[in-house]
């Protein structure tokens, strides 16, 4: 383990332009398609993080030519045809990739075990298992009923499954990417509101990339016409949730950051993070080829239902610690069972620092705190979303401390990086 990274206090106003990884999201769902579709597609752009790492390593393991140079993947899909000796995936620390694989790996005819690291075991999986056992897979648990390792095997012999829309997107979209395969394609039910939709949306439209323009996303009914994906050559934009955090030292410091590539036409739904911040005083600027976020005056509280831009929860609420006027976050009570509780781990760690924040069932309040900010030294809980969060705070309280430093790994290694020399 690394040790504690001391987050430098940076004087503003700040004046960057920061080029941000690819998303995983984006490339995550590409990787799906693209080892389905009987061809070579390559993924421009793709993240060098550990989920996109962790995909490619269950990818190859199913025995798919997958290779990764200069951020670009090539790769041959071959279809659900893993052959029939039994496999063995480790998804690491990844949920996107162990959610997405399962359902993947579901469709083939031989057993195959996904398992991860410890912190990866103890998340939740049951909907999921639930669903694919509707569509006639085998799931047999582990140690755990609806947790990991769990030994999946097809082929599914419905296209016909019922999930609840309001635990994880990621759910809903391991299934979708499925879709086309399943007998008659999928006809999923949702038994709940969907939460979290921007990420079931942008499923669609990756999907749509490899030629499976047939999905419809109704109230309670997700659809998806039978068929396969076609091979593609694609290109990956920025992370959105990753750009947040230099846009968030632009509004709690002051001066202008710069995002080159995440423009008026992205796809993320947390590209909105910007429009949050004009709502806080900030100004925001958009261009086909970027967005930059300045703030010259007062940072202001808000009230914000966060459900469909979750990701983004720790960032928020260290803008907010920073506004003279309270702020209340809502809606995302699910996301205590990501890779940390983002709420009651989060609300913790942040009044080590001073941060005069309350946790309630669905959310945080958050009250004005700059000038009661102070060092401390903060655990990540193996979340890469509080490391990079916390980095935010430092940028504004002297003396802040980031335990684990290396846990960006999974989604942005080079961050530590990228502050160093974008802030310097």
């Amino acid at each position: 383990m690394a040790a504690n990274r001391i987050i430098r206090l940076i004087e503003g106003p700040v004046d960057a332009v920061v080029r941000v990884p690819g998303s995983k999201s984006v490339a995550n769902r590409a990787l799906v398609c693209a080892a389905l579709a009987n061809g070579a597609s390559i993924i421009t752009n793709a993240p060098d993080g550990d989920d996109t790492l962790a995909m490619l390593g269950c990818l190859t393991t199913l025995g798919l030519a997958a290779t990764m140079s200069d951020g670009s993947v090539s790769i041959s899909g071959v279809g659900p045809n893993w052959g029939s000796d039994p496999l063995h995936l480790h998804a690491g620390l990844a949920g996107t990739t162990s959610r997405f694989i399962t359902a993947l790996a579901a469709l083939g005819r031989c057993p195959v075990t996904i398992d991860g690291h410890p912190p990866l075991r103890k998340r939740p999986f049951g909907p999921l298992h639930t669903a694919l056992g509707q569509l006639g897979v085998l799931v047999t648990p582990g140690e755990t009923v609806g947790g990991l390792p769990v030994t999946v095997q097809g082929p599914p012999s419905t296209g016909e499954a019922a999930i609840s829309g309001d635990v994880s997107s990621q759910y809903v979209t391991a299934l979708m990417l499925i879709g086309p395969y399943l007998p008659g394609g999928l006809r999923l039910r949702l038994t709940t509101e969907l939460i979290s939709r921007p990420y079931v949306d942008l499923t669609a439209s990756v999907m749509a990339w490899f030629g499976r323009d047939d999905v419809s996303i109704g109230p309670g009914l997700i659809t998806v016409g039978p068929g396969a994906y076609t091979p593609a050559d694609v290109f990956v934009e920025p992370d959105a949730t990753s750009a947040g955090y230099p846009l968030a030292i632009a509004a709690v410091v002051g001066g202008a950051v710069e995002i080159a590539g995440l423009g008026n036409n992205a796809l993320q739904g947390d590209a909105r993070f910007p429009d949050q911040l004009a709502a806080m005083g900030c100004s925001v600027e958009r261009t086909d080829e970027l967005v930059r976020v300045r703030r010259d005056g007062p940072l202001h509280g808000i009230d914000i239902d966060m459900a469909d831009v979750s990701d983004l929860v720790p960032t928020m609420a260290v803008v907010a610690a920073v506004a003279d006027t309270p702020s209340r976050i809502r809606g995302v009570g699910f996301i205590r069972d990501k890779e940390s509780d983002r709420l009651g781990d989060l609300a913790g760690e942040l009044r080590k620092a001073g941060v005069d924040i309350d946790e309630h069932a669905d959310g945080l309040d958050i009250r004005p705190s700059l000038g009661r900010l102070r060092p401390a030294r903060l655990a990540t809980h193996h979340d890469h979303r509080l490391a990079m969060a916390f980095a935010v705070l430092g940028s504004v309280t002297e003396g802040v401390q980031v335990e684990d430093p290396d846990v960006v790994s999974k989604s942005w290694p080079g961050f530590w990086t990228m502050l160093d020399e974008s802030f310097s």
